[in-house]
C-alpha cells in the first residue's frame, strides 16, 4: 500500500482558475486506478505531485513523450545498467510493442504513435511501487493501444505496483482498471470499482460526466 499526503494547490488556467484539493490517498498493490475527469480538471497536476511526493519509488509516463537524438534502442535503454538482464527486458518489450523492426533509427524521426510505444518500453524497464501513466496511449492507433494495455496488465501483475493511468478514455478505463478515480475541477468526486462507478456512479457530477463522454 503507497499512502499519498493531501494535494492542495491553486491552478492559474488564464480565465479559469482554480484549487486541486485532494485528500489523503491509499493505492493498494497490483491494482490499476483510472483517473478520470474533463480536460482542465487537475488530473495532470495531481499525477506530477504524486510524483514529486513519492521519488524514486514513483516513475511517471508524461503526455508528451521525450526523445533522444539516439537509436529507439538507446532511448529504452537511456537508464538501464547494460546488463544482460537488461538487454533481455529491452529486445522482450520492442518486440510485445512492435518496436523491433525500428531499434537501429534515430528516435527524433520516429512517428508520434512509436514515440509514445518507446516512451513506454523505456519507462517499463525499471521497477516502480507506483506507476502513473499520462494519457499513455493518445498517441496510439487501436492495435498499439490494446498491447499497451496488456503490458501495463503484465507489469502491474508481475511487479506488484500500483499504477495510476490518467486518461480520457473512458472506454480503455472500463477495459484496464480496476478501481476510477474521478475528478471535476480539482476535487475527488467519487472513487469506487471501474464496474460500479461507470455503470452505475453515485454523484450527479460523475453522472454527467459519463452521460456526456459516454463509452
Amino acid at each position: 500500500m503507497i499512502t499519498a499526503k493531501p494535494v492542495t494547490k491553486t491552478l492559474d488556467k488564464g480565465a479559469k482558475s482554480f484549487t486541486l484539493s485532494i485528500p489523503e490517498m491509499s493505492f493498494k498493490e497490483g491494482v490499476i486506478y483510472a483517473l478520470i475527469g474533463a480536460n482542465g480538471s487537475g488530473k495532470s497536476t495531481y499525477g506530477k505531485l504524486l510524483l514529486q511526493e513519492l521519488k524514486p519509488q514513483a516513475g511517471y509516463m508524461a503526455q508528451k513523450s521525450y526523445a533522444f537524438n539516439m537509436s529507439v534502442e538507446k532511448n529504452i535503454m537511456v537508464n538501464s545498467a547494460n546488463s544482460i538482464e537488461d538487454r533481455q527486458k529491452c529486445a522482450y518489450l520492442m518486440d510485445k510493442l512492435k518496436l523491433a523492426a525500428i531499434a537501429n533509427r534515430n528516435a527524433k524521426a520516429v512517428s508520434g504513435g512509436e514515440n509514445a510505444r518507446m516512451a513506454l518500453a523505456r519507462i517499463m524497464m525499471k521497477d516502480y511501487r507506483l506507476l502513473i501513466l499520462d494519457e499513455a496511449t493518445a498517441a496510439m492507433d487501436q492495435e498499439s493501444t490494446l498491447a499497451s494495455e496488456h503490458l501495463i496488465k503484465e507489469y502491474c501483475q508481475k511487479h506488484k505496483c500500483s499504477i495510476i493511468l490518467i486518461t480520457h478514455s473512458l472506454a480503455q478505463a472500463k477495459r484496464l482498471a480496476d478501481e476510477v478515480i474521478f475528478i471535476d475541477n480539482g476535487r475527488l468526486i467519487e472513487m469506487g470499482p471501474s464496474e460500479m462507478l461507470l455503470g452505475n456512479p453515485k454523484k450527479e457530477e460523475t453522472k454527467r460526466y459519463i452521460e456526456f463522454y459516454g463509452y
